[in-house]
This record gives C-alpha cells, structure tokens and sequence, in this order.
C-alpha cells in the first residue's frame, strides 16, 4: 500500500493516502501557497500550484493561469524520492490536507514543532 511518510529526527508518522496537499504562508507577503501532489511509483509528484497573488520571490510562471484570483499551474520539476521543509519559528507552519481536511504538519507531529527539517517520502507499508 502506498503511503507518505513524515519524519523529524528520530521521530515519524505515516499516512495512508494517495494524494495531499501542502500548503504554507509566503513569510512575507502572507499569501497562501498550495502544492498538490500524488503519490504513485514510490514518488512524489506535484501535479498542481497555486498561489493568491504574487510578490516577493513568488512571481507566477509564464504558463500559469489566473483562475477565481488565484494563479494555478504545473511546477516543471521530476518525480521526488524525498520532499524536505525547513520549519521557521518566524512563519507559521505547514499545513497538510488529505481526505477533505487540513491539519497543522505541528499538530500531526508536535516534534517538528523543535527541529529545522522535516521530510516528507513516499513509502510502502
């Protein structure tokens, strides 16, 4: 079955889903920033960004469409092995959303809420 796989020093956790969302606020511009991405051939893939405005290092690519004031597009990178996000305690932090909810990467895993890097896989379990 696949799975995701989120782990933070020693600690971990996995998800049962083929598909999520991760999702963060620009740390300066305070836009909401969304990347959907599917889990299969044990990789991840981003299939889909959007963001609601644009700023500071956050222009939209050429191929991207404006679609109910939010720029939506396909981020042109290969299949992932292991997604890593650095945790700041200046911004707030991720956010996760699969089965129709979204919950605080913090809240699903309170050590991430104490490390610099957290990492997300696709795993087989």
């Amino acid at each position: 079955m696949t799975a995701l796989c989120i782990s933070a020093g020693v600690a971990s956790i996995t998800l049962y889903v083929n598909s999520f969302t991760l999702a963060w606020m620009h740390s300066v511009e305070k836009i909401r920033w969304e990347e959907q991405w599917t889990i299969h051939d044990n990789a991840l893939h981003v299939v889909l960004a959007s963001v609601r405005g644009s700023g500071a290092g956050m222009e939209p690519p050429p191929d991207a469409h404006l679609i109910n004031g939010t720029w939506q597009y396909t981020p042109h990178i290969p299949p992932l092995q292991t997604l890593r996000l650095a945790h700041s305690p200046f911004t707030q932090g991720y956010e996760l959303c699969f089965g129709g909810e979204c919950y605080a990467l913090g809240a699903l895993m309170p050590e991430l809420l104490t490390l610099d890097t957290m990492v997300l896989e696709a795993c087989e379990r």
